[in-house]
């Protein structure tokens, strides 16, 4: 009878403890949800205002736009050309010194914009380590256009090239042995069969990419500048125009916000479509 009665008392215990825990997880959730909420709808409230609106017809704020477009679209083309293989070669091969180059990959992630800012100064300045020598040829890299590209690469290939990894590491061996033994040579299987396969995950990484790119900040005004039409991108614009015209500066935010939303949205789609193939 006593036996009984712990047990009923260790039961009641116990589930009271679950609906407490269970309750502070949900406190948690709700708090987290609604910090992060709040910085975003006073973003959006304060668009309600049909000045905030106008203020992204200006011509600074059309000038950032096509220049951030401009830029990631050729900072993806690069990403996507180089990475696909990279990735590629990380998920499928062995190799010495694959730790190495697999971390190496990774630092741009953690490093602070500001730093990776100064450190492309140091390589592709006038006195850099590769800067000097083209230089020497006439080429200048340091506040220009293509300057930002690099800082764009920079910072936002590593997502794209550690999606990719996975994407191409979850593609079924044995499905291209099977093209190959039907004829298909290495570069039609990796067309026809690999790509298709981790094309999810592919378009996942590069649209990360492509927002973590369009995002950049730090790195882009240490090593390129804020110059209007030449290197001052949409963030650059947000902080140039903050001083002068919040309406601009806000306008501008939600535009990046909305591309943000966006871009989560599809990651996610894409990344589950992904999943329910493997299952």
């Amino acid at each position: 009878m006593k036996r009984h009665k712990k047990g009923g008392l260790a039961r009641r215990f116990s589930g009271g403890s679950d609906t407490l825990a269970s309750g502070l997880a949900v406190a948690a959730l709700a708090l987290l949800a609604g910090f992060i909420s709040l910085p975003i709808l006073s973003l959006v409230m304060w668009t309600v205002n049909e000045k905030a609106w106008g203020a992204m017809t200006t011509p600074l704020a059309r000038d950032a736009l096509l220049l951030s477009i401009r830029t990631t679209s050729i900072s993806m083309l690069i990403i996507l050309s180089v990475g696909t293989p990279a990735a590629y070669v990380l998920a499928r091969k062995t190799f010495p010194g694959k730790r190495l180059i697999d971390s190496l990959i990774d630092i741009p992630a953690v490093l602070p914009p500001s730093a990776a800012g100064v450190a492309l100064l140091l390589a592709f300045g006038r006195f850099g380590l590769a800067g000097r020598y083209l230089e020497a040829f006439g080429v200048q890299i340091t506040f220009t256009t293509a300057a930002v590209v690099i800082a764009e690469v920079f910072v936002a290939a590593h997502f794209y090239v550690r999606q990719a990894a996975v994407g191409f590491s979850q593609v079924r061996r044995d499905v291209e042995e099977a093209a190959q033994v039907d004829g298909a040579g290495r570069s039609t299987t990796f067309f026809k069969v690999t790509v298709p396969l981790a094309f999810p995950a592919l378009v996942a990484g590069a649209l990360t990419a492509w927002a973590r790119a369009l995002g950049e900040f730090g790195a882009t005004i240490i090593f390129a500048g804020s110059f209007r039409g030449v290197t001052q991108t949409i963030p650059l614009a947000i902080f140039a125009e903050f001083h002068s015209d919040l309406d601009a500066a806000v306008a501008l935010s939600v535009l990046v916000l909305g591309f943000a939303f966006a871009v989560i949205l599809a990651v996610r789609y894409l990344t589950a479509r992904t999943a329910g193939r493997e299952t």
